[in-house]
């Protein structure tokens, strides 16, 4: 299938969903998010998990803040994931998450900048974390993370699941299972705090992730702030380390807004 058919899948289920997607993003701030299930028909969600290459063919992404594997240059991999990666930027969906969430002058991003495909083997985690506030020249906000899972018979047992933090990274957070063929669409702004669990299976967690931007900042009041990583409740020290390693990296993006160097982590198109 095409990007153009998954699309058009993408788009009808939004659709019957439309009014309880709604009414979920507004009774969930402040880190409005809402969640569809049984998104794409059960055997073409499968031909996208089995499409995913081996983790030796993703880029390892370790340090104290994740680990994980992922993948932007989708050109590498079979045609299937870079369809169904940019399915969700076909017009139709666009429009839809926008009526949804009530956002302006959404545009998706064919570089994907920060997007593509991830797995996350046992083991692997993603630290509580505010996302980029700006695209990778700081000219547009980033305003909503799509994020579409693909592995069959996930549970909440296994860990890997999205962990979403409304009071700050000292309470409890938030857990939405990272459950096979179910979509999540979350703001992505100042104050959307989120993180993964440990996969404390022996299963890799695939996901097929799409950021939107916008001229425009969630709210009334402009902001910006680079990735910045805070560690869990049980983990002080880590978390000092973190908010010192977010104040520096802050400080260099101030002086040098473009950064130091450029990230890897974007679809290199020919």
């Amino acid at each position: 299938m095409n990007r153009e058919e998954l699309g058009a899948l993408l788009a009808d289920r939004l659709r019957n969903r439309l009014h309880a997607s709604r009414q979920q993003w507004e009774t969930t701030t402040p880190i409005n998010h809402f969640y569809v299930d049984d998104m794409l028909p059960a055997d073409v969600a499968m031909q996208i998990r089995q499409a995913f290459p081996d983790s030796s063919a993703m880029m390892l992404r370790k340090s104290i803040r994740e680990l994980k594997y992922v993948s932007s240059q989708m050109d590498e991999h079979t045609p299937l994931l870079e369809e169904i990666t940019f399915a969700f930027q076909q017009p139709e969906v666009l429009a839809l998450i926008a009526e949804i969430t009530g956002l302006r002058a959404l545009q998706p991003d064919e570089n994907l900048y920060a997007g593509g495909i991830s797995m996350m083997g046992g083991g692997h985690f993603l630290n509580p974390h505010i996302d980029n506030s700006h695209d990778k020249d700081r000219e547009r906000y980033r305003v909503i993370n799509l994020l579409y899972y693909v592995s069959p018979e996930w549970t909440l047992e296994n860990g890997g699941n999205l962990e979403l933090w409304p009071n700050g990274t000292k309470e409890k957070p938030t857990t939405v299972v990272s459950q096979f063929n179910r979509l999540v669409v979350m703001v992505t702004n100042q104050h959307s705090w989120h993180s993964v669990s440990k996969n404390v299976s022996d299963q890799p967690r695939c996901c097929v992730s799409n950021y939107y931007f916008s001229d425009y900042p969630v709210g009334e009041n402009e902001y910006f702030h680079p990735t910045s990583f805070r560690g869990r409740p049980e983990e002080p020290i880590r978390d000092v380390v973190l908010q010192a390693d977010a104040a520096l990296r802050g400080l260099i993006r101030t002086i040098i807004p473009k950064g130091v160097s450029k990230t890897k982590h974007v679809y290199k198109k020919d």
